[in-house]
């Protein structure tokens, strides 16, 4: 069971590391969001399962409130980034592309068109 919250926090911490290192050096805040959005919820958890595991390993305590707070973090933090983004290229913020298109701006001038 050590071994096992061992192996759970390093995972966890390398994934909040790398995040941290993503936003860093990443150029875009596409690739920005992506990074403060996916590595940290696979951290977060890990780093909540450990908590968990070792709860229910010294003390036998099953902890409700860790896995909906797992749950819950599975659930907001990739919509949050998504939200974000789509909130961003609204705005008028452009993607760094580098040999790619804009294909969600494809599709918001086709549904335009559309419209009108």
């Amino acid at each position: 069971m050590n071994i096992i919250i061992i192996l759970l926090l390093l995972a966890g911490t390398f994934f909040i590391f790398s995040s941290a290192v993503g936003i860093i050096r990443f150029p875009g805040i596409y690739t920005r969001l992506h990074a403060a959005t996916k590595a940290p919820t696979l951290g977060i958890i890990s780093i909540l399962l450990a908590t968990f595991f070792f709860l229910y390993g010294s003390h036998q305590i099953i902890s409700g409130k860790l896995l909906l707070a797992i749950l819950f973090i599975f659930l907001t933090s990739p919509v949050s980034g998504h939200m974000l983004s789509r909130a961003a290229h609204r705005s008028g913020i452009k993607p760094y592309l580098r040999h790619r298109e804009d294909e969600y701006e494809r599709y918001m001038q086709e549904k335009l068109k559309e419209e009108n």
